[in-house]
Parts: C-alpha cells; sequence; structure tokens
C-alpha cells in the first residue's frame, strides 16, 4: 500500500462495513463533502457492538450533486435502498459520493480497547474525523501487516 497523504477515520455501521468488505457497497454516501481525494485513505472503524478498526480503502474519487443526481449515478453501488438513501438525504440539497478504489481488510482487526492503548484518550469519532499519516501510526491502523488486499 503506498503511503497515503491524508487519512480519514470513518464511523460505519457494522451493517454498511461488512457490505464495504464484501464488495457490495463500492460508494460511500456523505451529507458533508469530505476533504478528500484521489489516493487519500479511508480508515473503517465499524461501530458498536463491533468497535473496531477493521480495514481501510483507497478513494478514487469525491462526487458531489444533488440527491437525485448522487442516486441516478450510484444507486447500484451505495448498499441502499431508495428508502434508506431517501431517509438519509431528507432536506439535503447537496450529496456527495466517496468512490472506493482500493479496500484493504485488516487480518486482524484493532479492537478500540487496543486503540486506546495505542493512543491515550482515543475516541472513535461519531461521524469522521481527520488524522495525520503520524497518529494513523500511532494508533496501529496503517500496520501494513495487518493488511491483507481484499
Amino acid at each position: 500500500m503506498p503511503e497515503p497523504k491524508n487519512a480519514l477515520l470513518l464511523s460505519i455501521r457494522p451493517k454498511h462495513a461488512e457490505k464495504i468488505f464484501n464488495g457490495i457497497k463500492t460508494v460511500e454516501l456523505r451529507r458533508i463533502r469530505p476533504r478528500l481525494k484521489c489516493g487519500d485513505l479511508v480508515l473503517v472503524y465499524v461501530s458498536s457492538p463491533t468497535k473496531a478498526l477493521m480495514g481501510a480503502f483507497e478513494v478514487a474519487s469525491v462526487t458531489g450533486g444533488s440527491p437525485r443526481q448522487i442516486w441516478r449515478r450510484f444507486n447500484g453501488k451505495s448498499g441502499l435502498t431508495k428508502s434508506e438513501f431517501n431517509d438519509y438525504y431528507d432536506g439535503a440539497k447537496q450529496a456527495f459520493a466517496v468512490v472506493l478504489k482500493r479496500l484493504w481488510k485488516f487480518a486482524k482487526p484493532v479492537k478500540l480497547t487496543q486503540l486506546r492503548r495505542n493512543r491515550t484518550g482515543f475516541r472513535p469519532p461519531q461521524g469522521y474525523h481527520y488524522l495525520t499519516v503520524e497518529e494513523a501510526n500511532r494508533i496501529g491502523a496503517l500496520d501494513l501487516q495487518r493488511l491483507s488486499s481484499n
């Protein structure tokens, strides 16, 4: 894996993370445009009850538009039904799609207890949190021995 330019720690619900790592979900949807570009790294923290850093993906691109435009372009790749999509974007004028390029799943997930041992005061993000490469290394997120191509 090449050294990323930026890293984003993203909390994802278990059912959506499973779809990412199974290759069903190849687009991560957001209501707010993340400061990401091609080649950046997104670290996937799976929320409760899993509570672990499960892997990462490289960003291919970030696309914005109206929710209707994003649905038309990415509906089969988001892992959401039309109803779930509409609920998520209810009231939003803008929608953003982070397109996954390459995917890595940790051979051994980094549990929340380990993340807290690696970095005092570590808290999983409610939605997302930007990290420097140094911070990502400190919590064990860029340990290449943990990664296996998916």
